[in-house]
């Protein structure tokens, strides 16, 4: 492949990276707006994140097996073709069941967009030129959450909250036409059988899962159905393990979690990312329901999280190379789990500048957990278990920012019942048992990063991993 070729190659990937982080943030401060437009209460709007991010985790694990099966273009131009037919039926939602329902479409396309595009990169790049791509499709990926919710709150302010949808028609139908005439249809020459059933239990269990927290508050469900689903996707989850042991193979081996800082690390991940999965969706609530702040307001007051998180990053190898994994990543659990909880000390008088300073450092812990986090996690995997592994690694980044959501959803609907809504401040009081909470969450989490050896530190580690959130 030419130059020429290559760099409008790399330039659809990485839109398409942009396209899928994006919409994973700019929804957070519409949800106010998107309430009222439906005649719904916006404490009560998190199963449109949920949708979104759940349907992500349930199929990336069959993306790379598909693009295999069906060639790396005709899925990219079908996942486009999904994730905008997504955004024009969110649009046009006129429910908000219609609109989850729409987030479920959108997800299924932005569930491939990330792995098949880094597959097509993989094949096609020279290896002296891989890392150099890799970091150029990782920038947008790195500017759609810092603009998102900004450009979120303006689409509401200047037009409606359907915009924040709409805006992805033009760019999907440009990709489409780019993906067709310049992405090669790669695919594999012998393609095994999928694992069908092991992918089921996971997907089932994931679902049960979710719906058993969701159905606490936002459903409805009686006490013995919520315990039924959560024994439900438990014993489905023990159930795979079985079914692994026998296939030769599985969707994920087990042979993974004799890898000691992937299964550390994957734990880790999958608790300590429940309280980063929540924030993006307390903070902007909390300032536009409680606060009376607008949605662009709500939205600039995100720029110093991702501002402050993108600096940090600078900081992260040399704290490692310095104290190990285990030292930074134990420290920074607390403090972030600590930094998350003294959100319920805002107030409507507290001064601009301290509130500035108040997220910035939250996004600069965030963003040192996060790199920390990944690198742990993908340093010992070697080229014969990087691809499952990196993909059940994808699978519970994307299953804990769900469960993030929904877990906020369920505290913040439990707190608001307990102190009602007959005012602000009682809603204040909510929003601050939530923030509590979550924070003592994710300080819990410090405990399994407790389990690294602290002589583990980072010498081998591969540092594009920590670049993806």
């Amino acid at each position: 492949m030419d130059q020429g070729r290559l760099r409008i190659l790399l330039w659809i990937v990485a839109v398409g990276f942009f396209m899928q982080t994006l919409d994973s943030t700019i929804v957070n401060t519409a949800l106010p707006s998107m309430a009222r437009s439906l005649g719904e209460s916006p404490l009560e709007m998190h199963s449109v994140v949920i949708a979104y991010s759940l349907t992500m985790a349930m199929l990336i694990p069959a993306s790379g097996w598909l693009a295999d099966r069906f060639g790396a273009r005709s899925l990219f131009m079908a996942a486009i073709v999904l994730f905008v037919a997504g955004s024009l039926a969110c649009a046009m939602s006129g429910s908000l069941m219609q609109l989850v329902c729409a987030r479920v479409v959108q997800g299924a396309g932005g569930a491939m967009l990330l792995p098949v595009g880094r597959l097509v990169v993989l094949r096609n790049v020279p290896r002296t030129q891989f890392l150099e791509a890799m970091s150029f499709v990782a920038i947008p990926g790195l500017i759609g959450p810092l603009i998102g919710p900004t450009l979120g709150g303006w689409l509401v302010q200047v037009a409606s909250w359907h915009w924040i949808f709409l805006i992805n028609v033009p760019v999907g139908v440009v990709g489409c036409i780019a993906t067709y005439l310049f992405m090669p249809d790669n695919r594999a020459s012998a393609v095994g059988r999928f694992d069908l059933v092991g992918y089921c239990m996971l997907s089932v269990a994931m679902v049960a899962l979710s719906f058993s927290l969701e159905g606490l508050t936002q459903l409805g469900m009686p006490r013995a159905t919520v315990l039924v689903l959560l024994i439900f996707a438990f014993a489905l989850i023990v159930a795979y393990g079985f079914h692994a042991q026998r296939k030769p193979s599985p969707l994920f081996p087990l042979h993974l979690f004799h890898i000691h800082t992937f299964s550390v690390g994957l734990l880790g991940n999958l608790f300590a990312r429940i309280g980063s999965g929540a924030m993006p969706f307390l903070i902007p609530l909390l300032l536009q329901v409680v606060l009376a702040r607008s949605p662009m307001e709500a939205g600039l007051m995100m720029l110093p999280v991702a501002a402050a998180g993108m600096s940090a990053k600078r900081v992260v190898t040399p704290l490692i190379r310095r104290f190990g994994y285990r030292r930074v990543l134990v420290s920074n659990t607390l403090l972030l789990g600590a930094l998350m909880a003294s959100f319920a000390l805002i107030s409507a008088d507290e001064p601009l500048i301290v509130r500035i300073i108040h997220l910035g450092a939250y996004g600069a812990l965030n963003s040192i957990q996060f790199t920390s986090m990944n690198t742990v996690t993908l340093r010992d995997l070697d080229s014969e278990r990087a691809g499952s592994g990196n993909s059940l690694f994808s699978m519970v980044q994307m299953l804990s920012m769900s469960l993030g959501v929904t877990i906020a959803g369920a505290l913040l609907t439990a707190f608001t019942s307990y102190f009602g809504t007959s005012s602000p401040a009682a809603t204040l009081a909510a929003f601050r048992s939530t923030f509590v909470c979550i924070g003592a969450i994710t300080c819990a989490s410090a405990w399994i990063f407790w389990q690294l050896s602290p002589d583990i530190r980072g010498g081998s580690d591969r540092p594009e991993a920590g670049d993806a959130q």
